[in-house]
């Protein structure tokens, strides 16, 4: 069965792992997650996305998933799938398929819902994350109006889906954009595997996840610093 012969039979699955996951579902969660965790994550996930090594891609997902979300290990696996086949309908320049990858993201979200009851429109969280990836592959980073465009719509998905203000992600956003800046410098550097810019990205993706944090439990109410079930949250440090 091909890639999109698996999502085709995914849905089913995935209409049970909603269902079931309503009554267990741990409302706090999206705001508890180790920053320097997912950060290390994504720069793997990254790295093999531009390096189209998608086992790779897809082995970091399912990490991101489990580090940032929390997911049981089989919506964890559905999930990241979804997030793998959004990345490979995207990934093709200049033609792709967008319609497609935003459905997947949909999905994706969709899960997210069913285990935390929020984002709470999955279709238009799907539409604001394809937006930015969008907004990135159009302009030049390197340009402030293009940065500022970047900024914009990253800090919209954020607001949109943690329910907080743009303001209060906007350093998140920042970060992450500074972070793609240094990404697209090691793509057009070689993508070496060796590349000290990959430090550089890892740093910015850290400071941006822990800006996102901060947003996230300043805005439910949970003291930052602390993870959402009370524990305290000592592993948030600088990057390494």
């Amino acid at each position: 069965m091909d890639m999109d012969g698996l999502i085709s039979s995914g849905r089913s699955s995935l209409g049970s792992l909603v269902s079931a996951g309503r009554a267990g579902r741990r409302p706090n969660r999206l705001g508890s997650f180790s920053p320097a965790r997912v950060a290390g994550l994504e720069c793997d996930a990254w790295v093999a996305y531009y390096q189209r090594r998608w086992l790779k891609f897809l082995a970091a997902a399912a990490g991101m998933v489990r580090a940032g979300f929390g997911m049981s290990w089989p919506r964890t696996v559905l999930a990241a799938w979804y997030v793998l086949r959004a990345n490979q309908l995207w990934a093709p320049a200049p033609v792709n398929d967008p319609e497609r990858a935003r459905r997947c993201m949909q999905r994706f979200y969709v899960l997210v819902k069913a285990t935390y009851g929020e984002p709470r429109d999955p279709a238009e969280s799907a539409r604001l994350e394809v937006e930015w990836w969008r907004v990135h592959r159009s302009g030049q980073p390197a340009a402030p109006a293009a940065r500022d465009e970047l900024v914009d719509a990253l800090a919209r998905l954020y607001a949109f889906v943690f329910g907080v203000a743009e303001s209060d992600v906007r350093p998140a956003a920042v970060n992450r954009c500074r972070a793609m800046e240094v990404s697209d410098q090691w793509v057009a550097q070689g993508r070496r595997a060796d590349s000290p810019l990959l430090l550089l990205q890892r740093a910015a993706l850290v400071r941006s996840y822990e800006a996102l944090l901060v947003a996230i439990q300043c805005g439910t109410g949970t003291q930052p610093g602390a993870r959402s079930d009370g524990t305290d949250r000592s592993d948030i440090g600088p990057p390494r």
